[in-house]
């Protein structure tokens, strides 16, 4: 259908009245009151199903998955003579940055510094743990991004022998599908790596993930950052078309690109933690308006842990991009808007989120998905059935239960059912199965030398990221 430029034009002012209008402090979702009056669903029959928590990987992973031609090769998992557990791959070591693991700790004990197994809660790392707090959060479902293999796989783009880090990729996502995923048949949703830098085997890894029953792949918000052809090049189409042809939603972490946002040297750290799921709207912009969308219209992105309160505000922006100045940009969107193709072709994810569930009617309601990010420092564990039901206290029934479950089930293909018979999958139930489990902050001990600015964090992440 085509809009004419006066009909978009009276279309965006109506919906920064009606944004207007609606508006309501962020502080009322903190007040502690529930306005949530003669619905069927409370806090105890949610069914919740997280599109982004992270896995600390296992030491035995690369000793028990890769191949015996490989495994001398392979990352290990060394304790070293001071307490300090690294990943030495290639000759360099690679250290855990404390904030990937922080659950269950006191946050005044929050910190960057490299993390042993001794100062996380087994859960980040163990199956059995991990399902354990998985259900004393009331959480049915999980799916999980790495962490040394940065999210598009650099890790294994290190070796110059490429066969190396190919095969070495495969067993991560081979323990990924059939040990962290497989273990437990009906809590996780598997999540593919891909190797970034070859299009062709992204497209054949592809194809032999889907033959496993795998619907979603991590990718790069930007992968010029990393030294790769832009989302405005022709280089990824042979991945793109497996992921359309095979509908494997393609995931778009923040930080995937590997930078991190810091707007001066001695700015806080809190600058950069405040930007980043926001800093996701550079990925969207260039995803709107690259080729991508336009040639493969099955092909599906999901902007991880980005957040949903800045979209609205992006549609209307988009929307006046392209009406203002498609005459000489030459931008064509077919007789749609940007808006609508974003609503169309991005699923969209937050994790703690007021102002985005106040503004959901301009969003698609079948895209909004739900994030708890155990066991990262923003995650809402244990308490995330309380968290977000304060939140959508103002949504239907038909509204909660599509957030909370059914878009991420029919997104991801994802049907948890043929193993938990529904009755037992609610937050009442989990927890009813987990009674006793202590979920109590345990101090570690507060970090020596803890560092404070976002120069701090960037450089040590660049120490140990796998680029």
């Amino acid at each position: 259908m085509y809009f004419s430029e006066e009909t978009c034009v009276l279309y965006i002012a109506k919906l920064r009245f009606a944004h207007l209008m609606r508006w309501r402090p962020w502080a009322e979702y903190h007040s502690g009151a529930d306005v949530r009056k003669g619905s069927a669903v409370e806090t105890e029959d949610l069914i919740l199903v997280s599109v982004d928590d992270h896995v600390v990987e296992p030491s035995h992973l690369f000793e028990t998955w890769a191949p015996t031609k490989y495994r001398d090769d392979a990352p290990k998992y060394i304790v070293k003579s001071d307490g300090t557990e690294v990943w030495e791959f290639l000759g360099a070591e690679m250290a855990n940055i404390g904030l990937n693991a922080v659950a269950g700790r006191p946050p005044d004990e929050y910190g960057l510094e490299p993390a042993s197994r001794a100062d996380m809660r087994p859960g980040c790392y163990d199956i059995d743990e991990r399902v354990k707090d998985m259900d004393a959060n009331g959480l049915l479902g999980s799916m999980c991004f790495g962490s040394i293999t940065g999210f598009t796989g650099q890790l294994f783009a290190r070796p110059d022998d490429k066969e190396l880090g190919r095969g070495l990729l495969q067993a991560y996502n081979d323990w990924h599908i059939e040990e962290w995923c497989g273990t437990y048949p009906g809590r996780f949703i598997p999540l593919a790596t891909a190797p970034i830098w070859n299009p062709e085997w992204m497209a054949d890894e592809m194809h032999r993930v889907a033959k496993k029953g795998v619907h979603a792949v991590t990718f790069s918000e930007n992968p010029s950052k990393l030294g790769h052809p832009s989302l405005h090049s022709d280089h990824w189409d042979p991945f793109w078309r497996a992921c359309s042809d095979l509908d494997i939603v393609v995931c778009l972490h923040i930080g995937s690109s590997s930078q991190l946002t810091i707007t001066a040297p001695d700015a806080p750290v809190d600058v950069m933690m405040t930007l980043a799921p926001i800093n996701i709207v550079q990925a969207a912009a260039d995803l709107v308006f690259s080729p991508v969308l336009r040639k493969f219209p099955d092909l599906r992105i999901a902007l991880s842990e980005g957040g949903i309160g800045w979209i609205p505000y992006f549609l209307e922006r988009i929307d006046y991009t392209f009406l203002h100045h498609r005459a000489w940009t030459g931008q064509d969107f077919g007789g749609e808007l940007p808006s609508q193709v974003f609503n169309d072709r991005i699923i969209t994810c937050f994790i703690d989120d007021a102002f985005g569930i106040e503004s959901r009617k301009y969003l698609n309601p079948d895209h909004i998905t739900w994030e708890c990010d155990y066991p990262h420092s923003d995650s809402t564990w244990p308490t995330s059935p309380e968290l977000a039901m304060k939140y959508m206290a103002q949504c239907s029934d038909d509204e909660i239960n599509k957030i909370t479950h059914l878009n991420a089930m029919r997104t991801f293909h994802y049907d948890p059912y043929v193993h938990i018979p529904r009755d037992q999958a609610t937050v009442g139930a989990l927890r009813a199965k987990a009674d006793g489990r202590d979920v109590s902050l345990v101090s570690k001990g507060k970090p020596k030398n803890r560092l404070t600015s976002a120069v701090d964090l960037s450089n040590r992440a660049k120490k140990n990221a796998p680029v």
